[in-house]
């Protein structure tokens, strides 16, 4: 999850009454707490199964309709892929070490997911068809 995607969140949660904003912050920053009733659902969302994962990738999806492409677009296609991967790979090693340094060993099994999701990605995108 990248904090785009968390801040685009935050405002629904407030509208929840999951979290309420805070004093504005330096640099004009917006900090958020968690309320009771936030985290009554927290914990309810902790006690219910997680489910089955969903594989939803956008390069995934474009491969199977390959044939519909050129050989230039999907090179295209996997170029950038593969800049994606390659950091955000980068970025997920060095969290995971920044966790385990500070202790926080769930934390940094889950960035180890995440590693060896995008090493997954760049492997499976070496090999992907081009035509």
């Amino acid at each position: 999850m990248t904090r785009s995607q968390v801040y685009r969140e935050l405002p629904v949660l407030a509208e929840q009454g999951l979290v309420r904003l805070g004093k504005p912050g330096p640099r004009s920053s917006q900090p958020y707490a968690i309320t009771a009733a936030g985290k009554r659902a927290f914990l309810k969302w902790l006690a219910d199964a997680p489910g089955r994962d969903s594989v939803r990738n956008p390069i995934a999806l474009r491969v199977a309709f390959g044939e519909h492409h050129t050989a230039d677009q999907l090179k295209t296609v996997y170029a950038d892929a593969s800049e994606h991967h390659t950091e955000a790979l980068a970025a997920a090693r060095e969290q995971a070490r920044e966790a385990k340094k500070n202790g926080d060993t769930f934390g940094a099994a889950a960035l180890e997911f995440a590693v060896a999701y995008h090493k997954a990605a760049l492997s499976w995108l070496k090999t992907a068809p081009v035509g």
